[in-house]
């Protein structure tokens, strides 16, 4: 599966890095890549194309751990080069590499992502979601 589009890459245009820092939940999913075999799950929220044509980006990303989940950032390339093996009667093969969900609904947010993919919404997310709302409740909007 070709992991970068057309449609990813004006996504990235649209979110560079750095571009949704501070929205937590919020933040619009770019693309999810995961391991179909297995555990792995890249929730991208922002990238930039590098001088070379790959792509650096950002996200959540849970490997395998629940609790060692976090953001990160991870290349285009490094997704490409990702194997699946398994054995068969002790000899290693390729059963596969990291897809894009092509399923993800568009405009979904981290946190919906999350859910979508099994994910448990950490603590601390769910802590700093509480304080952003809670400094938006009490401004005072003047007309």
């Amino acid at each position: 599966m070709k992991l970068l589009t057309k449609e990813l890459e004006k996504k990235f245009e649209k979110y560079p890095l750095y571009s949704q820092d501070g929205k937590g939940l919020d933040a619009e999913i770019i693309a999810k890549f995961y391991n179909p075999y297995g555990h792995g799950t890249w929730l991208i929220t922002e990238g930039d194309k590098q001088e070379d044509g790959d792509y650096l980006m950002f996200g959540y990303v849970q490997l395998s751990n629940p609790h060692d989940a976090e953001f990160g950032y991870v290349t285009l390339k490094q997704l490409e080069s990702i194997e699946i093996k398994a054995k068969l009667n002790g000899i290693p093969f390729t059963i596969g590499s990291i897809e894009r969900d092509i399923h993800l609904p568009e405009h979904c947010n981290l946190k919906q992502a999350m859910e979508l993919s099994d994910i448990e919404v950490p603590q601390f997310l769910i802590d700093m979601q509480e304080e952003t709302d809670e400094v938006y409740e009490d401004e005072e909007i003047e007309i």
